[in-house]
């Protein structure tokens, strides 16, 4: 797993596993996934900050919670 994010353009660029695209779906004006032929590929958001999806919250879970 990548991630990259480019401060210029406010765009966020999550890459899951590499592969050539095979398929891009728009999920609105500024969240764009591309498929590779084993599932997602890439995720791209752009204005990911002026939106709240940057910078990322990543929780971490330690062992079984009881």
């Amino acid at each position: 797993m990548k991630i990259v994010y480019y401060e210029d353009d406010d765009t966020l660029f999550i890459e899951f596993q590499k592969g050539h695209i095979v398929r891009d779906e728009s999920l609105s004006w500024n969240i764009n996934i591309g498929y590779t032929k084993d599932g997602i590929g890439e995720i791209t958001i752009l204005e990911a900050q002026k939106n709240g999806l940057y910078p990322l919250q990543i929780e971490k879970v330690l062992g079984d919670v009881a």
